[in-house]
């Protein structure tokens, strides 16, 4: 027991340093342009596919779900309200960052941890580069700002996928579900649905830095490593969504 709290403390410890380095390097020289671009494409336009797919299905299924409880109230009519404010506030947010976590927690500790115990790090170190500068500051930058840009478009194609089973399977008029959908927005909904993924982007690329980093082991550790990217990151979106979704509200409401 107490070898796992010092171990803890100490992982909690090296994150900690990790983050104060890495907000050094955004803010001072060198630069590597090239990586950080690099970093965008691969976690924004790489993560596109998956991210259209979860919103869609998932507004779909929101639309069809809320339906068939609507019912009951004779409400069908606002299911556009529902779905647009479910999607924005909460699903669009917490579904993008789970699928990041999946798709981009995992690649950065796999390849982060393969460079570890190959020594490519010393080896960066041996020519004078900073890894944090080199590896790191680009997949945080990459991961804060292209985060809210993929959550933006899981929340358009859910509210689409909404308006169509609205449209084709609970017979809703077109112009009223997104008449219901423009009532049921209110600026704070927007608000809250752009800022949370900022710190839900910054957990996931930061957590699997930091395990990356960390990674013993040879080509088991990789693996190790890859699936606790993984679990740390996913927890961290759920806990980080409820801490975030506390603070907006009394700010915004």
């Amino acid at each position: 027991m107490q070898n796992w709290l010092k171990n803890a403390v100490l992982d909690v410890q090296e994150y900690v340093n990790l983050q104060i380095a890495t907000f050094k390097g955004i803010f001072s020289r060198p630069y590597y342009f090239r990586d950080i671009v690099e970093q965008f494409e691969s976690i924004g336009i790489g993560s596109l596919t998956v991210v259209l797919l979860a919103g869609f299905f998932t507004g779909a299924v929101l639309a069809l779900q809320t339906g068939i409880t609507l019912d009951q109230f004779g409400a069908r009519p606002f299911v556009g309200r529902l779905v647009a404010a479910s999607m924005v506030k909460e699903l669009g947010p917490v579904l993008t960052g789970l699928m990041l976590a999946g798709r981009i927690g995992s690649g950065i500790a796999a390849e982060l941890g393969s460079m570890v115990v190959t020594d490519q790090i010393n080896a960066l170190r041996t020519l004078g580069t900073d890894p944090v500068r080199k590896l790191v500051v680009p997949r945080v930058l990459a991961g804060i700002f292209m985060t809210p840009v993929l959550t933006v478009i899981a929340n358009t194609v859910g509210i689409l996928g909404g308006w169509i089973i609205a449209v084709y399977q609970l017979r809703v008029a077109g112009s009223l579900y997104w008449t219901s959908v423009i009532d049921g927005l209110y600026l704070q909904d927007a608000w809250m649905g752009l800022i949370k993924p900022f710190c839900l982007g910054f957990a996931i690329v930061t957590i699997g830095c930091h395990v990356g980093l960390r990674t013993k082991g040879g080509t088991q550790g990789v693996g190790r490593a890859t699936t606790n990217a993984v679990v740390a990151s996913s927890v961290a979106v759920i806990a980080v969504d409820l801490f975030v979704t506390q603070l907006l509200i009394g700010l915004l409401y």
